[in-house]
């Protein structure tokens, strides 16, 4: 790889107006559109952690992408300068290290952009349902005497779409399609920041959770391998991961290991001795020399030491309340110190990152490895673990699992030539956003039946992932009667 091909500033649309007095990069006018769009806004209203949360204090997937915006471009000018002072890779220009952060920075504004509501649970919902759905909805095509299962109806890859359902691949499809503003092109973003966000560079027949980190979960759909392979060969990736994919997951996990430790505080999840001992208890691991594991436990102990020194600070200088000014100032020296992790594994894994052979996020072997991963075993015990998150994915599970099951089996009849809907069913498929009906038409135009039905599973779950938390729930109401 190069980066005079992974910087690609094409658009899948192309558009060159001449005389143009615009004097922005392709990839700064990439972030006014992604700002100004309303798939954008509707992130103020989606969970990170706590589902529909009144504090104005904790996070939701709007605050929580802006600090991913911030993390990944500090991490692009380290790794602007490291490439450009020390690795000296002549395909790196300059000029490239305003871009790079220019990338990342939008990168992260879209990270979770395509994440359905109530969080990563309702990507769990959306799989289980299809899990259990697919061999029991029967559906009969036109031209057949019997209708069959879904599941025997649907090529492999079209059935593992839907069990195997991505919020990353989800934000490629609204990006590139469903964001219908001038065209059928979405966003119309340049293709180095698309090639970014594709955490996944594999289909979900290629999902290998044992392999390379870029195995881990399928990357895109069936319905937009043309898409992706565009980007590919247009960046020069082949299969391989963009080398910015790896800074925008290291700052978005960076991002939310230490926002949903704060959070859990604020919420009164942790108390400051609590946390204490929870990253004293794990202060000393069994060293392995062949690891390095004395180097990275002398780091995760300074961290310790610095949430001690903290907590003093505030009692020396009088504070009500010096254990949150400890934790919220410890949190911003956490992510520091991941930063400068991630710094050191992407610089340290150059080589095998550009060869697109490295396979492990980048605090593998440094001294944030075992920092990163602690503070994500504090926050799966203390919080995702809770009574209180339990129940309200109790309540999501409810409601997901309703309206996808209204809408599937409304959607089965919608568009086939022959076949009215029922009354309930024309009603409900009013309620589907035109925009996204309006993509159906446009790439279900022409093709065979099957591939048509697929398309209008996707429209539903393109509807539900356009869904906020409140909508979703307000929607759950109404159509169970509740109108006021």
């Amino acid at each position: 790889m190069n980066w005079e091909e992974l910087l690609c500033a094409d658009r899948i649309r192309s558009f060159h107006k001449t005389g143009s007095t615009d004097l922005r990069s392709e990839y700064e006018k990439d972030l006014h559109r992604i700002i100004v769009s309303a798939s954008f806004r509707r992130l103020q209203d989606k969970t990170q952690v706590f589902p529909l949360d009144k504090s104005d204090f904790v996070r939701t997937r709007l605050t929580h992408s802006l600090e991913v915006s911030s993390v990944s471009k500090s991490l692009a000018q380290n790794i602007g300068r490291s490439i450009t002072r020390n690795i000296k890779d002549p395909t790196f220009k300059p000029e490239n290290q305003a871009d790079i952060c220019d990338i990342l920075q939008c990168a992260g504004l879209l990270h979770d952009i395509g994440n359905p509501p109530f969080g990563h649970f309702g990507e769990t919902i959306i799989r289980s349902f299809f899990e259990k759905n697919l061999s029991t909805i029967t559906y009969r095509v036109e031209g057949t005497e019997h209708a069959l299962p879904l599941s025997e109806l649907l090529t492999p890859q079209m059935q593992n779409d839907f069990t195997h359902f991505e919020g990353n691949a989800q934000a490629l499809r609204l990006t590139t399609k469903l964001h219908y503003l001038v065209d059928e092109h979405g966003m119309n973003l340049t293709k180095a920041l698309l090639a970014t966000i594709i955490k996944y560079p594999v289909s979900s027949l290629e999902i290998n959770r044992h392999g390379a980190i870029r195995e881990h979960k399928m990357g895109y759909f069936y319905a937009d391998r043309e898409v992706f392979d565009n980007i590919e060969t247009s960046t020069g990736l082949y299969g391989a991961r963009h080398p910015l994919t790896f800074l925008l997951e290291a700052g978005d996990d960076i991002a939310y290991h230490t926002a949903d430790i704060e959070d859990a505080f604020k919420k009164g999840f942790i108390n400051y001795d609590q946390l204490l001992q929870e990253l004293e208890d794990d202060a000393d691991p069994v060293i392995d020399a062949k690891q390095n594991d004395r180097f990275r436990q002398s780091q995760y102990r300074q961290l310790i030491e610095n949430l001690k020194y903290r907590y003093r600070k505030a009692i020396e200088r009088g504070m009500k309340d010096p254990a949150t000014y400890a934790v919220q100032n410890w949190v911003i020296a956490a992510q520091g110190a991941l930063i400068a992790a991630a710094t050191e594994g992407f610089t340290k894994n150059y080589k095998a990152i550009m060869e697109g052979t490295y396979g492990e996020e980048l605090f593998a072997g440094t001294g944030g490895q075992h920092i990163n991963d602690r503070l994500g075993e504090i926050a799966m015990n203390y919080v995702f673990e809770s009574r209180s998150i339990k129940t309200i994915e109790i309540s999501a599970e409810r409601i997901l699992s309703y309206l996808l099951d209204c809408f599937v089996h409304a959607v089965l009849d919608y568009d086939v030539e022959g076949r009215t809907l029922t009354p309930i069913n024309r009603r409900l498929m009013i309620l589907v956003s035109d925009n996204y009906k309006e993509i159906y038409h446009i790439y279900s135009k022409d093709k065979d039946p099957v591939e048509k039905l697929y398309l209008r599973l996707l429209l539903i779950t393109d509807f539900v992932c356009g869904m906020t938390d409140s909508y979703a729930q307000d929607l759950y109401w109404k159509l169970n009667g509740r109108i006021s």
